[in-house]
């Protein structure tokens, strides 16, 4: 029993020991929470792993030592790991989160009720904090050293009525924010009461005249001194009160018949907060009479044939806002007689802003009359000067545009001027126009790419020199305009495109160059271009595929920018055009030559249906006398001037007349004896009719022994290629066997044999 004991004592003893003394491998201190830019020191438990290394995130630091410090740590949360140099594992680590402390905070005393004047009741703080707005916060406001609670919120801002005193000397705030992790205070912010009293709004009166403002306000009764700031349209004026004073402002230099609006704002000295701005005051000033200016003009038309001039007036209306009734009258007078101050002309009743008057080629004052409420208010005058006047201009006028605005330069006149008047149109019936002592004149305010006419004309005392107008300009040029794009001739490995530029603007850029954009359409990425020759709107794209699809476009270029058209597709053909060429001559000669065939053949079969076809009712019978030894058996058929039916030779005939073969012809005997059956029938038969005369023709083809063939005309002269057909007497039936030729000799005399000859098978009436 004690042995035992002893030993289970041994066995477990190593294994407490080993466990007493085995350290944890890892990284201390965990999940820490620290102030922005404090300093942290974190430890690498190493366990025996030999030297190590440490990471920031992803970034590896230079540190090798198992305590890491980190000095003014900024990040908002990062994770530090400890790695093993040499098995690259990782022993353990640690995720640092930082929190700041509430900052900037700013506090006002104030009343509850704008409108209401006494001691502030209500305090406000408002505070940054920089933070993750996941993160639940709860922040709480301390008043004085004592750290006493005034405010406890979950938002950036705390207000409370009736605890702070305005009779303090100052006011101590902190602001605390806490969560379940971290709590902090921020640094400690003192206000004297006085730098935080925010003042309620003034209350405006505001009266207007025909040259200024009058700008009156009553601030808070407060013992202190005070400055305020009044606003009218875009401008602001400060003026500085003394203790429980009111103010009042005058402004100075306002325009006739235009709105104004004012507003003021009053506070303590700096730092003090600026109240809200009181309720806005609007009005409307009075029609200046001093400072109407009409600035009157003239445009003058070219003389018609009698010398009449039309002269166009305009001058600047008087604004709308204007009470009362405005009424205008102009008046044309000779400027000799102007000058005398005597005379009554006519008055013609005008517009607001413009008039048209007739004068003759004389010089001229032009009086404008501007009444207001019917009582005379303004006179001014221009003057028109006389045809061929001389008098002096300016030169060398010149004009550029930039941005939408005209530079105008010229040269003086060598005679001294007062000034120059400048009036520029875009349509000849709308006239803008300024007036400048200096050479130079910059015209704003223009339509955007239009053209305009720009004449300067110099101003003396009591006259007008002749106006110089410029070489028409456009306020901006713009593009090349709109491309249109067509398809000319579409071949196999070529294609002619062409385009049209047109634009819908009076301005638009002169084309430096057109380049064409073109590719396969299942190539989207691949762009082929070719510049066009100069400004030529047509263009062939060549090495292009056969049968295959394309898209082009067109890209016009100005200096003033491009302009790109729309795409268009098309499609190369098969094949190309000297294949097509080709095709076409080859067709060509083939359907003449089918042609050719087809008429050759009609011309053939037409002769040979029109050829007469041989008639066997006009045949008649005759012996062929037998041919004597020494004669041919070839003679001339072909002599067409006799006919067939001009000599028939009968049996009887024939028997008396002197063979024609006796002369001139020696056949072979031997070759034309021959051996064959006569049928005894066919030499006792009766001669029949002439029309039962064709069947033996057809029916008996071998001839008796006694068949003689002669000529049936001379050699020397035409014949008939038939023969004459009669009956003759059959010697008798002789054995069917088959005819043979025997090379032996021809007797003297022939026996004559039936044979039948066609003499004439036409159907004329003359064979019978």
């Amino acid at each position: 029993m004690h042995l035992f004991l002893a030993l289970f004592i041994l066995a477990v003893n190593p294994s407490i020991c080993k466990g007493k003394d085995e350290k944890k491998c890892d990284v201390v201190p965990k999940n820490n929470y620290i102030e922005v830019g404090s300093d942290i020191n974190i430890t690498c438990l190493t366990c025996g792993h030999g030297k190590i290394y440490w990471t920031l995130d992803t970034s590896r630091l230079n540190s090798s030592h198992t305590v890491l410090s980190l000095r003014n740590f900024t990040h908002q949360s990062a994770t530090v790991q400890c790695h093993s140099t040499d098995s690259q594992q990782v022993i353990g680590g640690t995720t640092i989160n930082t929190y700041s402390k509430p900052c900037n905070i700013s506090c006002i005393l104030h009343q509850l009720n704008q409108t209401t004047e006494g001691q502030p009741v209500v305090f406000t703080c408002k505070w940054d904090h920089r933070i993750d707005p996941k993160l639940d916060v709860n922040y709480t406001v301390l008043h004085s050293s004592a750290q006493r609670e005034i405010c406890k919120t979950r938002e950036t801002t705390c207000m409370v009525e009736g605890v702070i005193k305005s009779m303090l000397p100052v006011i101590i705030i902190t602001v605390r924010a806490k969560t379940t992790n971290w709590e902090v205070d921020s640094d400690t912010r003192e206000f004297p009461p006085a730098h935080i009293r925010k003042m309620i709004p003034p209350h405006l009166s505001v009266t207007s005249f025909a040259d200024h403002l009058l700008v009156e306000w009553k601030r808070e009764l407060i013992k202190q001194k005070c400055r305020c700031e009044v606003k009218y349209n875009e401008t602001k004026l400060n003026k500085a009160l003394k203790r429980e004073e009111h103010g009042n402002m005058t402004i100075e230099q306002v325009e006739s018949c235009s709105h104004y609006t004012v507003s003021v704002r009053c506070a303590l000295l700096e730092p003090a907060p600026w109240s809200d701005w009181s309720q806005e005051k609007t009005v409307l000033t009075e029609l200046n009479k001093n400072r109407v200016r009409l600035r009157l003009w003239r445009k003058v038309a070219e003389p018609q044939k009698n010398g009449v001039r039309k002269v166009h007036a305009m001058w600047k209306e008087i604004p709308s806002t204007c009470r009362g009734t405005f009424t205008y009258t102009i008046e044309p007078t000779p400027y000799k007689e102007s000058m005398m101050r005597g005379g009554n002309y006519t008055e013609t009743l005008c517009g607001e802003s413009g008039c048209d008057v007739e004068v003759n080629q004389d010089a001229h004052r032009i009086n404008l009359n501007m009444f207001h409420n019917e009582i005379l208010l303004v006179v001014n005058a221009v003057h028109v000067p006389a045809i061929g006047e001389s008098l002096p201009q300016v030169t060398d006028i010149q004009t550029s545009a930039l941005e939408g605005v005209i530079l105008v330069t010229w040269k003086a006149p060598i005679q001294p001027v007062s000034g120059y008047m400048i009036d520029w149109t875009h349509d000849g019936n709308q006239y803008n126009w300024k007036e400048t002592n200096y050479t130079n004149a910059t015209l704003s305010g223009l339509l955007d790419k239009k053209p305009y006419n720009v004449t300067v004309t110099p101003l003396f005392v009591d006259k007008t020199g002749h106006g110089t107008q410029a070489l028409q300009i456009c306020s901006r040029v713009g593009g090349p305009g709109n491309v249109t794009i067509h398809i000319n001739k579409t071949n196999a490995k070529n294609a002619l495109v062409s385009w049209d530029v047109k634009s819908q603007e009076e301005c638009s850029g002169d084309v430096v160059k057109y380049i064409v954009f073109y590719r396969k359409l299942d190539r989207l990425e691949l762009w082929l271009n070719v510049t066009a020759i100069g400004t030529e709107q047509a263009i062939s794209l060549e090495d292009l595929l056969p049968d295959t699809q394309y898209v082009f476009y067109v890209k016009a270029t100005a200096a003033t920018g491009t302009t790109k058209s729309t795409e268009m597709f098309f499609k190369t053909k098969r094949f190309g055009r000297w294949f097509i060429t080709t095709l076409v001559v080859c067709g060509g000669v083939v359907i003449i030559l089918v042609l050719s065939l087809g008429l050759g053949c009609a011309i053939s079969w037409k002769k040979f249906r029109e050829k007469p076809v041989p008639n066997p009712g006009c045949s008649s019978l005759a012996l062929w006398p037998p041919r004597e030894e020494g004669t041919g058996s070839i003679w001339q058929f072909n002599n067409p001037s006799e006919s067939v039916c001009d000599r028939v030779y009968t049996e009887e005939s024939q028997k008396t007349s002197t063979s024609p073969l006796g002369s001139g012809l020696n056949p072979n005997p031997a070759f034309y004896q021959t051996d064959e059956y006569i049928d005894p029938d066919m030499a006792s038969a009766p001669e029949t009719d002439p029309e039962e005369r064709l069947k033996p023709a057809k029916m008996q083809h071998r001839s008796s022994p006694n068949d003689s063939i002669e000529p049936l005309l001379p050699e020397n002269s035409p014949c008939s290629p038939y023969r004459s057909q009669t009956s003759a007497e059959n010697p008798g039936k002789r054995p069917n066997k088959q005819n043979k030729h025997s090379p032996v000799k021809q007797p003297d005399r022939k026996t004559p044999v039936m044979v039948y000859v066609t003499l004439d098978m036409f159907e004329q009436n003359q064979c019978r």
